[in-house]
């Protein structure tokens, strides 16, 4: 018996070594340069102007990973870097240009959001506010001291309702001049129910006539809210049909030459950049890109020469792309990046439709540089290849989402996908081989 547990031992050492082996070598090697640096890739033609890019990071209970920085970036048309901003415990998610050239910059921080102006020639904020609201990621300047502001995660614990809400502050004045409430116009049911991530609203921008477009992402779906009437009055998407958006980011409205309103959105969970044009009263997906090679996007904008400007966040890349899905200019902007501007054609989309140009239609993202190979999601893609087609097909989808969502976060960046399921393999190995000996050794002192 004491030769069996003895190989028993030794069998587990070895498959414990060889589960974590990769992951020692991978972290007693790892260059932390080659992962924090800021690289253009393609560069097929000059960009016209700069593009400045808010990378998202890694933030937790205040402190910012070193090695995943959350940071502001200009870049050249080149490719080549102009120049970078960094807060401690901060993240940062939209930056637009405002009509004066500098940036209106969204940055949470622990509890709070600070909004700011910057001022990318002297490199300081202008001026700055701060609101006790919950990682703000949308913010818009409506001109005359009036910043709109979607107001995400805004739970009322006392009364256990969210009032997640998009709300308008005026500087001059310092007060909230206009409210809208998600839970007075959508029932309680919708997305399962109140929580305190209800609507995750990530988006607000204005469209004229006195419109706002929002982009409750948890409900998968983008509005038009009417600012007077407070009515919604239109919609693109609804909640749970995951065929037209599922949880998007930063819709765009445009108007194509015949009048036809028109939704750029960045589809992140589906992977894709799609485009929506409204025909006798319902949407019509008029384009699709990059849905075989993009990982969350979650910005994309029409530039004025046709092209579209994506963040592809977990490929850590902005890229401009043709009509047809071909890379002209790309920029590795680690880590996570969020949105993606260029200031010389002011804010978000400004160019023609798809449908403008004459290229309906569904497109891969050819000729990128493809400069990281990170494989932050090399699990999550087996996960879903070896279910496909199987009666597990959809819960193990569910948890590869989460698995892709989730892991490139919180893995040290020295490590794989297939380096955090290894060591999570080790570990439950581990406690199950521990709580083994454990019981035998009791066992032992009971026969004694």
């Amino acid at each position: 018996m004491s030769s069996r547990r003895t190989l028993s031992r030794v069998v587990v050492l070895v498959v414990l070594l060889a589960l974590l082996a990769p992951s020692v070598v991978a972290a007693l090697t790892y260059d932390p340069a080659a992962d924090t640096s800021l690289e253009p890739g393609t560069i097929r033609s000059p960009a016209n102007g700069s593009t400045v890019v808010s990378a998202q990071g890694y933030t937790f209970r205040g402190d910012t990973n070193r090695k995943k920085p959350a940071r502001l970036v200009s870049v050249d048309g080149g490719g080549d870097l102009e120049w970078t901003h960094a807060e401690s415990g901060a993240w940062f998610f939209e930056v637009d240009p405002m009509p004066n050239g500098n940036l209106l910059v969204s940055s949470p921080r622990e509890e709070e959001t600070v909004v700011f102006e910057f001022d990318p020639d002297t490199q300081e904020r202008v001026w700055s506010e701060r609101f006790e609201m919950t990682d703000t990621h949308g913010v818009a300047y409506l001109g005359d001291d009036r910043i709109a502001i979607a107001n995400m995660r805004a739970w009322n614990e006392s009364a256990g309702v969210s009032d997640d809400r998009i709300v308008v502050y005026n500087r001059s004045t310092d007060e909230f001049t206009w409210e809208w409430t998600f839970r007075n116009h959508y029932p309680e049911s919708t997305e399962g129910g109140y929580n305190d991530d209800w609507t995750h609203v990530n988006d607000v921008e204005p469209i004229g006539d006195g419109r706002l477009l929002l982009s409750p992402r948890n409900f998968d779906q983008a509005i038009v809210v009417d600012m007077e009437s407070k009515d919604v009055v239109d919609r693109l998407g609804t909640d749970d049909d995951h065929d037209v958006l599922h949880e998007q980011h930063s819709p765009d409205w445009l108007v194509s030459e015949n009048g036809t309103p028109t939704v750029l959105v960045a589809d992140s969970e589906n992977d894709r950049v799609v485009e929506y044009a409204k025909e006798d009263g319902e949407w019509v997906r008029t384009w699709t890109v990059g849905a075989e090679s993009l990982n969350w996007p979650r910005d994309a904008d029409r530039l004025p020469n046709g092209n579209t400007l994506i963040t592809d966040t977990l490929n850590h890349r902005v890229m401009e792309v043709t009509p047809t899905g071909e890379v002209v200019w790309e920029y590795y902007a680690t880590w996570g990046p969020y949105d993606a501007e260029r200031p010389v054609h002011g804010d978000d989309s400004n160019g023609p439709t798809i449908r403008d140009q004459n290229a309906s239609g569904e497109y891969a993202i050819t000729g990128s540089a493809n400069v990281t190979t990170d494989g932050a999601t090399g699990v999550a893609d087996w996960l879903q290849t070896v279910a496909d087609g199987t009666p597990v097909e959809a819960p193990t989808d569910a948890v590869a989402d989460r698995w892709a969502h989730v892991v490139p976060w919180i893995r040290p960046i020295w490590m794989s996908s297939w380096g955090v399921l290894r060591t999570l393999c080790a570990a439950v190995l581990g406690a199950v081989w521990l709580g083994g000996e454990l019981v035998a050794y009791r066992r032992r002192r009971g026969a004694a």
